[in-house]
């Protein structure tokens, strides 16, 4: 399912536009810490790959979500973390609700460009005091005839330096956590929206990250993706994705920074003899892919699950919480091998040391995942 022809046509693709639009610049993207998304995106609008499993009448080309795991995986060959996040929160993140609950005149507004590139989307859930608890977002939007008018603030949102619009979950009601918040499209040029901060980071350096606020912003109430106070439900659905994505990417860049480890340890000499002679570093570079593979198979299996209609939300939250403890193991056991040279900057295998540490914090951190696989195996006791 994964490796059919066309999936192999689809990474073929985007190997060569990375070879040739992506790496060639990483360096001088990382040092400014931001990239030319309007830019990037517009040319991978061209090539159909920001809008694989969305709607065609929209400008997708309604694939299966299989292409959209293939291009995450394919991702991880950017010598960097930063960009194919921002690539992914734009093309799995922000607009899977959009795409499937939003109504027609919205998608046409806001998705179709999205998908040509025209738009860099991103989505608003975490705040300063509410990141992997989504029930405890503040920013609330009350009515005002046919419009809402938003405050609030959203924290760590990447692309909002540079998007177009963002998806927003707010609370639209006094009503249960779980039932009183709806998704939003907030075009970022709305008066009200401010931008606070560029937020520096430890890693994913070249993807910008702000602290965006909202003061009495005005939007239609049309701008509200499906049924009012079904925010938290599409949220969830709109995650699963997310995490799927994010196991997906991990993979290549994994295989990547092993293989890099090995080419280092053949030409490495050390005591008379290569690095690689040693049987300690032999067997750890074995167990570590050993590892890469097991985590490629739960996310195929919970891919293959939920493109048959099936709710992977367990297995979902595991492939994401073992690609998180894989990026944090597998480049920090690679860069004791590197001794000194994994520790300067530029190096490849010290920048995912950096850039993966985010994946066990971000859309939803470790101990959530944990959380989520007890409660889907019945070992949480029901609150009284």
């Amino acid at each position: 399912m994964f490796n059919s022809h066309e999936h192999q046509e689809l990474q073929r693709t985007l190997k060569r536009f990375i070879d040739r639009e992506i790496n060639p610049h990483v360096e001088e993207w990382e040092a400014a810490e931001a990239f030319p998304a309007h830019d990037l995106f517009k040319k991978l609008g061209d090539l159909g790959l920001l809008g694989l499993t969305k709607p065609v009448e929209y400008g997708g080309l309604g694939l299966d979500y299989s292409f959209s795991m293939a291009m995450a995986e394919t991702l991880g060959h950017v010598d960097c973390g930063g960009i194919p996040m921002a690539i992914g929160v734009h093309t799995d993140m922000c607009t899977p609700a959009l795409a499937r609950f939003g109504s027609d005149a919205l998608r046409r507004q806001f998705l179709a460009p999205a998908i040509s590139g025209d738009m860099v989307g991103c989505v608003g859930v975490s705040e300063a005091a509410a990141g992997s608890d989504v029930a405890a977002i503040k920013t609330a939007a009350r009515k005002d005839g046919g419009d809402y008018l938003i405050d609030g603030s959203k924290m760590w949102i990447t692309n909002s330096l540079q998007a177009d619009w963002m998806c927003v979950l707010a609370n639209t009601s006094d009503g249960a956590p779980h039932k009183n918040k709806t998704l939003i499209i907030v075009p970022m040029d709305t008066p009200g929206v401010s931008l606070g901060k560029k937020i520096r980071k430890i890693g994913m350096h070249s993807s910008d990250t702000g602290l965006i606020h909202f003061d009495g912003v005005r939007v239609p109430r049309r701008y509200a993706i499906g049924e009012e106070g079904m925010g938290f439900t599409y949220q969830m659905l709109q995650f699963q994705e997310e995490r799927l994505w994010a196991a997906a990417n991990a993979i290549q860049s994994l295989l990547n920074c092993i293989e890099t480890t090995a080419q280092w340890a053949r030409e490495r000499s050390m005591f008379g003899g290569r690095l690689l002679d040693n049987q300690h570093v032999q067997f750890k570079l074995a167990e570590l892919k050993t590892e890469v593979e097991s985590l490629r198979a739960l996310t195929y299996r919970a891919g293959q699950l939920y493109i048959g209609g099936a709710d992977v939300t367990e297995l979902a939250s595991m492939a994401k919480l073992k690609a998180g403890r894989l990026l944090r193991q597998v480049p920090d056991a690679c860069l004791q091998f590197w001794g000194g040279m994994g520790y300067s900057l530029d190096n490849r295998v010290s920048r995912l040391f950096r850039d993966g540490r985010l994946a066990s914090i971000a859309g939803g951190a470790d101990e959530v995942m944990l959380g989520i696989i007890a409660k889907q195996m019945g070992l949480v006791a029901r609150k009284r």
